[in-house]
């Protein structure tokens, strides 16, 4: 139980259904879905979308997504890949001819295909209740009536604005200018594409009208896509991979998500005694840091699209990670692991459901960078999202960049199972960060006995490329000590990350917890 003489939040607890996502209106959403008769999933779709114009720096329907989901009653996790895949007429080659060393972030050749809507049309049909038309209502409201602009939204707005481009500035400013807390946004030119997606389905978004849209500004900036590669956008049902930390088994969405990366560290962490270490000390942020150090240079050699990945078996493989965990000094901090490029990011939005009958859903959603590549659609105003940038130029690397392959993802939903029960789909925000923060997240459950709220609300720190970041919830005296180990130690201008999860009970109650890092809660009824 949290000290109630300090600041904090409670866990919501409630019975029928919960959401925890990162905007209060979209957690709101999503509880309406449930109330109306819809599953998890179509609250999920429901709350996702939404998110797009409460938070369009960080996510929307030029996005991708992953899906991790349990259906009411059972122990199995399905998992759905909504990552699009670069155009065909585009490789790495043509690159490297220009001189690039990586994809430019801001570019059109950094725009794979937007894959979340077919992603979330399949799950409509195939999983949910309500249908479309239902589950788009909400955003389209908001779409047209406008959302006032919450205080991290703001902060994200003003950090990223200039980095939009041409007619995205007419899009996503107001009055040429970023807006402010409680200004009210609205995106007209969306709400008719959802409009048209909830009357027609997914053929509405990428084919007509409404892809021409799209290909003609990509086309003007430079781009090679086509109307065969928006037609040819499809999500893919996938099988998950798990691994244990403790008591807890980890279920992840397997590549080209970097949910195998979370799991490795959780591999190499079961070699220490981390519930014997200060849970706020420099020992165990040490430790953590050098096994990130390992894990995430194992990603950067191994991990790309799925049909390119050869080696998740060794990656995932118990005597890898012994052998890693031996590499570790107590002592002495190690190098960083080279980068798989250099488009580093911090932006995403996750949202989890579970509803009454035990249906549970961890969904993350992402346009990558703030605002994407700054691009936006001339017309219907849809923001074009950069993940091309996670590709890698090297040649002969599984994850250079060709025409038609889908690059290595950051953002992983993630769901826990104990004994064999489902019981909590979870997610950490925050780009690179997120395998790290799956495995704090599992550390601070099973090695520390905290509550699901207090796991979230524990300060972060992050091995991040050369430079470890600490959040300021950790002391001067920690900072001291890593800086004594050979740490280069920064104070982060923006905190790490945004989590959210909601714990299924045995008794049937649900514990919902949000991260006070960002705007959002979790809600139940």
């Amino acid at each position: 139980m949290r000290d109630f003489h300090l600041p904090g939040r409670s866990a919501v607890l409630a019975t029928n259904g919960m959401c925890a996502t990162s905007h209060p209106l979209a957690a709101r959403a999503a509880v309406d879905i449930l109330g109306r008769g819809g599953n998890a999933m179509d609250a999920a779709i429901a709350g996702a979308v939404l998110l797009g114009i409460c938070e369009p720096q960080m996510t929307g329907i030029g996005g991708d997504c992953f899906v991790l989901y349990s259906p009411a009653g059972s122990k199995e996790v399905h998992a759905l890949n909504g990552s699009g895949r670069a155009p065909a007429g585009l490789d790495a080659a043509k690159l490297r001819e220009k001189g690039e060393t990586t994809v430019p972030l801001r570019s059109a050749d950094a725009v794979t295909i937007p894959t979340a809507i077919d992603a979330f049309c399949h799950l409509s049909e195939s999983v949910g209740k309500l249908g479309l038309d239902a589950l788009l209502a909400p955003a389209i409201h908001y779409a047209e009536a406008g959302v006032p602009v919450a205080p991290r939204v703001a902060f994200d707005w003003a950090t990223d604005g200039g980095t939009l481009q041409g007619r995205a500035r007419d899009h996503f400013l107001i009055n040429g200018k970023t807006p402010r807390g409680g200004d009210i946004f609205r995106a007209p030119g969306q709400a008719e594409v959802l409009r048209r997606v909830a009357a027609q389905g997914r053929d509405a978004f990428y084919s007509g009208e409404i892809a021409e849209d799209m290909i003609t500004t990509l086309q003007a900036a430079g781009g090679s896509h086509s109307a065969e590669d928006f037609a040819a956008a499809r999500a893919e049902v996938t099988t998950p991979v798990s691994g244990h930390y403790k008591d807890l088994e980890v279920v992840e969405h397997p590549p080209n998500g970097q949910g195998a990366t979370a799991l490795l560290l959780m591999n190499i962490l079961n070699h220490f005694d981390i519930a014997g270490m200060d849970p706020q000390g420099a020992e165990r942020l040490h430790i953590e840091a050098e096994a990130t150090k390992l894990a995430y240079d194992a990603r950067n050699r191994f991990l790309a699209d799925p049909d390119h990945t050869t080696r998740l078996d060794h990656m995932l493989a118990p005597e890898t990670a012994r052998a890693l965990a031996a590499l570790i000094d107590p002592k002495r901090a190690m190098a960083a692991a080279a980068p798989i490029s250099e488009a580093v990011h911090k932006d995403t939005i996750y949202i989890t459901v579970v509803d009454g009958d035990g249906m549970s859903v961890s969904l993350i959603y992402s346009i990558f960078h703030g605002f994407g590549s700054g691009l936006a659609s001339d017309k219907f105003g849809i923001l074009l999202q950069n993940r091309g940038a996670g590709f890698t130029l090297e040649e002969g690397h599984p994850n250079e960049l060709k025409g038609g392959k889908r690059p290595m993802h950051t953002i992983i939903p993630g769901m826990i199972r104990e004994n064999g029960r489902v019981t909590m789909p979870f997610g950490v925000m925050g780009g690179a960060y997120q395998p790290c923060g799956h495995a704090r997240f599992a550390s601070n459950l099973s090695d520390f006995g905290m509550d699901v709220q207090s796991a979230i609300d524990a300060p972060r720190a992050f091995a991040d490329g050369h430079v470890m970041k600490v959040e300021r919830g950790f002391g001067d005296d920690v900072r001291q000590t890593l800086s004594d180990l050979g740490h280069k130690v920064e104070i982060p201008a923006t905190a790490i990350g945004g989590a959210q999860a909601i714990r299924i009970r045995e008794d049937g109650v649900l514990e919902g917890a949000s991260d006070p890092r960002k705007d959002g809660c979790a809600l139940g009824y």
